[in-house]
């Protein structure tokens, strides 16, 4: 088919055959983009509740296209009244508006209270699913590894953006303009039978035969709303990249903010706000120049569309006046066919109407939709063939063989690494900094993707086992809640928490467990790192991992805690790994393992 265009069109016909037809599969593959985002909700255990919903919104709609078409017929007998001086009618006319009037708004009103419900039951549906999936797997931890080994274009950025901000604005749109696109295509059929009917038919002369056009006034709105549609089309194009990137940039600069605000003190004591001044309005800067873009984009389309409805006001009247003065029609007609001419021309006008909001609609699917595949990547990451997991009885021991850590870039980390170690072992890890340390015990955890060789665990390792960074999270909340995370504090008794804490060193916090703080920021770095140890007398894992994680102590207070710590875990057979660069921290431990940067290395 193509080929024969290609004969038998000019070059410029085309061009513009093959730019509409990009257009339209784009738009097409767009719809199914959007309707893959929309349809877990109606098919989910709300399924019943969101399709009642639904019908009562489109039932609602249709009413209140029904009110239209007696406004319309009431238009041709208040008028006819007026022009006929006909005081009984007059009067009658006005009653019979009351009524249709207070049914319409009636209508108007819960179609806008049952509308916005639903936006925020779908919208409170989809939060929780995409919350669960992100929370679910690593999938939050992942998708920020996943940055690394992607272009600018194709990352996920801001995914608390997508889940806060583009999940309301796509319920929203689609919602509205679902409902929009439905009013219009009734109003349409409901009305252009009407406007066909008073049309009448335009004459005239073509090479001296006479032509006859029925239902001139149908032709005419639909001719005049598809030039429109064309032109807008055109004229408004750019908003959707101009949308996408406007909410990009705007997540961007909040990010930079909360960055801010949760190293406060650090910036503080480096003396860095004029740096990060200066990246604030970078920041901001990108915010204002893509919005100026936007806003031209915006009033160029606003230009248009404003000229075009007020032009659709004034048309009608224009093509119906000859008939008008003639005698064919009376003034109500004339009214009823403005009124007509209206509602079909505001029903073809749809897309024209709805541009921005299309072009916003648009914007938001594609983020979500790259959200919602990044989350589908990194939910079942791919294994790479040379990795081989096995596990074996719980009181086996860890083990590594051939293990070669990389880099996203796919950069080789140190050597390959032969290790076994066996249940009741205390190993510090040291090497130098870049050397892997804690790349490692990402491995171990099942976080780091990146690496090749074999990996043997206990069956029981993921329940059994806990690792303490060098910086622990702390969420704001009770110190009980704090102390007690990742589990509820709920059925813990307060001895046992007030135990914990005094065997970290933080005797003096044993008394506050019912206040509120935001720890990480009310803490100094010794005591966060303290809290997060007293987690590990609360829960008693039989494996720990410790990455760096008494750092901020000095080495008195250290060699405290850090021996109440092995001779806790001692005391119940378990495990000690530790990543440390102190001298004073390896002499604490059974063996001291260093990471390597030959071939092969090996403990037992």
């Amino acid at each position: 088919m193509n080929s024969l265009l290609q004969r038998v069109l000019p070059r410029p016909v085309q061009q513009a055959y093959e730019s509409a037809a990009t257009n339209v599969r784009s738009f097409l593959n767009f719809l199914k983009r959007a309707g893959a985002l929309a349809a877990p909700y109606f098919m989910s255990e709300r399924k019943w509740y969101a399709r009642g919903m639904l019908s009562a919104i489109i039932a609602l709609n249709l009413a209140a296209v029904y009110m239209l078409v007696l406004l319309n017929e009431w238009n041709r007998l208040f008028y006819d009244s007026l022009q006929n001086r006909d005081a009984e009618v007059f009067w009658y006319q006005l009653q019979r508006f009351m009524v249709i009037a207070f049914i319409f708004i009636v209508i108007a009103v819960y179609r806008f209270y049952l509308t916005q419900l639903l936006e925020m039951r779908w919208r409170e549906w989809m939060t929780n699913s995409y919350a669960k999936r992100w929370l679910s797997g690593n999938a939050f931890y992942r998708l920020e590894l996943l940055r690394f080994t992607q272009s600018d274009a194709a990352a996920t950025d801001n995914p608390d953006q997508r889940i806060q901000e583009d999940l309301n604005l796509f319920t929203g749109y689609s919602v509205s303009l679902t409902m929009g696109l439905l009013n219009s295509l009734v109003t349409l059929f409901s009305f252009v039978g009407i406007l066909w009917s008073l049309s009448g038919d335009f004459s005239f002369y073509l090479f001296g035969s006479a032509v006859t056009i029925p239902g001139f006034m149908v032709w005419m709105a639909v001719l005049y709303c598809l030039i429109g549609s064309v032109l807008a089309h055109y004229i408004g194009r750019p908003l959707i990249a101009l949308n996408f990137k406007q909410q990009r940039v705007e997540a961007d600069y909040r990010h930079q903010l909360v960055r801010l605000r949760e190293y406060s003190e650090s910036v503080a004591m480096d003396k860095g706000e004029p740096v990060e001044r200066g990246r604030l309005d970078r920041r901001f800067g990108a915010v204002l120049s893509n919005y100026i873009a936007l806003l031209l984009a915006k009033k160029r389309l606003t230009w248009f569309t404003v000229g075009f409805g007020q032009l659709a006001v004034v048309f009608p009247f224009v093509v119906a006046a000859p008939r008008f003065f003639s005698g064919a029609i009376q003034l109500g007609q004339l009214m009823q066919i403005s009124s007509a001419f209206g509602r079909v021309q505001d029903a073809l006008s749809w897309f024209v109407d709805s541009y921005d909001a299309l072009a916003s609609w648009r914007a938001t699917t594609d983020r979500l939709t790259r959200f919602d595949d990044a989350m589908a990547q990194v939910s079942e990451p791919t294994k790479d063939p040379a990795q081989h997991w096995t596990h074996t009885s719980p009181d086996a021991g860890l083990q590594a063989s051939g293990l070669q850590l990389t880099l996203p870039s796919g950069q080789v980390i140190g050597g390959p690494l032969d290790l076994q170690i066996n249940t009741g072992t205390t190993l510090c890890v040291q090497g130098p900094s870049g050397s892997g340390k804690s790349t490692l015990l990402r491995a171990i955890a099942g976080i780091w993707p990146w690496w090749q060789g074999h990996l043997s665990q206990p069956e029981d390792f993921g329940a059994r086992a806990m690792f303490l960074p060098q910086r622990p999270y702390f969420p704001s909340g009770t110190l009980r809640e704090a102390v007690a995370y990742p589990q509820s504090s709920d059925g813990l008794e307060d001895a046992h928490l007030a135990r914990a804490l005094t065997r970290a060193g933080l005797a003096h916090l044993a008394t506050d467990l019912s206040a509120e703080a935001n720890w990480t920021q009310k803490l100094s770095g010794g005591e966060q790192q303290r809290l997060a140890i007293a987690r590990v007398f609360l829960k008693q894992p039989a494996w720990l991992f410790l990455d760096e994680a008494t750092s901020a102590l000095d080495e008195k207070t250290e060699a405290v805690v850090y021996q109440a710590l092995l001779d806790d875990m001692q005391a119940r057979g378990g495990t000690v790994i530790s990543v440390a660069h102190r001298t004073s921290v390896a002499k604490l431990h059974s063996d001291t393992w260093h990471m390597p940067s030959a071939p092969s290395a090996a403990i037992a």
